[in-house]
C-alpha cells in the first residue's frame, strides 16, 4: 500500500452484514486513488457478498459512486438485491469472521501473505503463529490488532 488509509475493518456491520462497510469503502477509495492494490469486486469476499447479495459488481459500483449516504447505499442493497433472512446473515458474518484456508494450496498462498506481513512488521513468521483467519490476518495487516 502507498498509503496508511484502510477501509473499515470486515466485522463492522452495515444492514446486518460484515463487510459490507468494507466494500462500500473500497469502491470510494479505489476509486479516489487511495488503495490501487487491494483485490476488488471480483475475487475474495468481495466477490462472495456479491454473488450471495445477487448484486452484480458493476452495478453496486456505480450506484456507491453516485454518492449518496451508506444509508442509501444500504436501502439500494435492500431493495435490488437478494433479501437475507437473519440466520443467513449469521451465517455470513461467522463466515467472514472465521474462514481460513482449507485446501493445501490455499494455506501456502496464506502462509506467504503471513510471511509478508511478519517481514514488513520486522518480526518472525512464529510470532504471528495466532493468525489463522483471513479477518485475523487483514486486521492485522491493517494495523488494527
Amino acid at each position: 500500500m502507498t498509503t496508511s488509509q484502510y477501509p473499515r475493518s470486515l466485522k463492522e456491520e452495515v444492514n446486518g452484514l460484515c463487510f459490507l462497510g468494507r466494500l462500500i469503502d473500497k469502491v470510494k477509495m479505489r476509486n479516489a486513488g487511495k488503495i490501487q492494490d487491494y483485490n476488488y469486486l471480483t475475487v475474495g469476499f468481495d466477490k462472495y457478498l456479491l454473488d450471495k447479495l445477487e448484486i452484480q459488481a458493476e452495478d453496486f459500483e456505480k450506484h456507491v459512486l453516485e454518492g449518496g449516504s451508506e444509508e442509501d447505499v444500504s436501502t439500494w442493497v435492500k431493495a435490488n438485491g437478494k433479501a437475507l433472512t437473519e440466520e443467513e446473515k449469521y451465517e455470513w458474518n461467522n463466515m467472514v469472521l472465521t474462514f481460513g484456508p482449507k485446501a493445501p494450496m490455499a494455506q501456502q498462498a496464506f502462509d506467504r501473505n503471513k510471511a509478508a506481513l511478519a517481514e514488513k512488521r520486522g518480526v518472525s513468521v512464529e510470532d504471528l503463529s495466532h493468525i489463522t483467519t483471513w479477518f485475523g490476518f487483514i486486521e492485522h495487516d491493517e494495523d488494527r490488532m
